[in-house]
């Protein structure tokens, strides 16, 4: 597999394993993976198949032991953790199960927190928080407390957090398990909206057959490998 320019990121033959104890886990063994801008993609398995570690691989949170990793065309392999730390702080977003928003915070507040950690002049943070507000459907919540939204309302907020910022790839882990039917709908909805409007790629772990219906497309792993 080869460099590709119309890739956010490549995953060539990578392998990851895990010390537990005297116990050494294998946790990927030898995946390739492509995934194209615009492109929602979900990854389903069970526990322990190998998902989470491709979501951290992905991040720059964790590092494979053997394979490449290409962001954007950037070999990240062997950057310093504060390149990629940086790397991490402008191409990438993220979105939790339980939300991950600062309580304490407004929404406008936790959407703005990214840009104000790249450095971002506040008159533009105030124009791309209210644009990114208005594309999730919460403008007329900028000012509230999360503690006073609904569940979808709250992972709309963390979605408008992951996209603010203009990321290459947004990574996603069971963004949908603390959400009913509808509200799930909804923002699946979202994310499909956002993803082919703005061209950012979305990689998922999910066990949730809701969401893996709406992706562009669907990788089973089973016991470190795609299948």
């Amino acid at each position: 597999m080869s460099a590709n320019s119309t890739s956010v990121i490549e995953l060539h033959g990578v392998h990851k394993t895990y010390r537990l104890g005297k116990h050494v886990i294998p946790a990927l063994q030898g995946v390739d993976l492509r995934v194209q801008h615009g492109e929602l993609l979900a990854l389903t398995g069970p526990s322990g198949s190998g998902k989470s570690t491709i979501l951290n691989l992905c991040g720059l949170i964790d590092t494979p032991d053997v394979g490449d990793i290409v962001l954007g065309g950037q070999h990240v392999n062997g950057l310093n953790e504060v390149q990629r730390t940086l790397l991490r702080r402008d191409a990438l977003g993220f979105v939790f199960q339980n939300f991950n928003l600062v309580p304490v915070m407004t929404v406008a507040e936790n959407v703005d927190y990214p840009l104000f950690i790249a450095g971002v002049s506040a008159p533009e943070r105030r124009a791309r928080v209210a644009a990114q507000l208005k594309a999730v459907g919460l403008q007329d919540h900028a000012q509230h407390r999360p503690d006073a939204l609904s569940g979808g309302q709250r992972q709309r907020v963390a979605i408008a957090r992951a996209l603010v910022k203009r990321p290459k790839l947004v990574i996603a882990d069971e963004p949908t398990a603390s959400l009913d039917s509808h509200t799930a709908d909804q923002v699946l909805d979202l994310m499909r909206e956002c993803c082919h409007a703005e061209g950012a790629a979305f990689v998922i772990a999910t066990h949730d057959s809701r969401l893996t219906r709406r992706c562009d497309r669907v990788l089973a792993l089973l016991d470190g490998s795609l299948i």
